[in-house]
């Protein structure tokens, strides 16, 4: 795979990713689990359980049926983005690093939404979507090592922190070596970790709520 800033003009490069950059952002910023709660169930999500406008705290205190329509959304509005900068990137053969570039921003607007004064998910759905589609192969190692963690430690918390770190590191072991691609998949992961800090200090202290699985 060449290097970004081979072989391509500068300037219109940067205008595509400046328009890919605040396109996945707007996007990203549309919160799944607080129109759900506010305009079916009539109840803002942010007032309850923990306080998290993702679908962790979403299905703790609604259930699973209500959590499907967060799924949803918080799957459209990562899959068009990504999806779009797939496709413009992919006209000069850089549809990994497109894809890459556009699921970090449309995970940072899902963590820091300019609609709900900054104040957003986790991105864990955001970041399980966009996986698939800078490499289906990465998808399927962060996906079934996320899965089992979940099951055997009941800590969704837990599963997308190592499912962020599992991230670039199997991009990585599977050969995808350019360099912006792996930045960006890198800082992906980051922002997911980082999203978890405060379920990291809980796990460690033994407080880390755990999901039910037959609730």
């Amino acid at each position: 795979m060449n290097d970004i800033i081979y072989g391509t003009d500068f300037l219109s490069l940067f205008i595509k990713f400046a328009f890919i950059a605040v396109f996945a952002y707007m996007l990203g910023s549309i919160n799944g689990a607080i129109i759900t709660s506010k305009y079916y169930y009539k109840k803002d999500i942010r007032n309850y359980g923990s306080g998290n406008a993702g679908l962790t705290n979403f299905y703790r205190v609604f259930g699973k049926y209500g959590a499907l329509l967060v799924v949803v959304i918080d799957i459209m509005k990562s899959v068009i983005p990504v999806l779009f900068a797939g496709w413009l990137m992919g006209l000069t053969g850089r549809w990994a690093e497109g894809c890459a570039f556009a699921g970090f921003f449309a995970m940072l607007g899902h963590s820091y939404p300019i609609y709900y004064n900054f104040k957003g998910g986790k991105t864990v759905m955001a970041g399980g979507t966009i996986v698939w589609f800078v490499d289906w192969r990465v998808g399927v190692i962060v996906w079934a090592v996320f899965v089992i963690s979940v099951v055997l430690s009941h800590y969704i918390s837990l599963g997308s922190v190592i499912a962020g770190i599992l991230y670039p590191v199997s991009l990585v072991a599977l050969g995808i070596n350019g360099w912006f691609t792996v930045t960006m998949v890198t800082l992906s992961g980051a922002l997911l970790i980082f999203r978890h800090k405060e379920n990291i200090k809980r796990i460690l202290k033994g407080t880390e709520s755990k999901i039910k699985f037959n609730k």
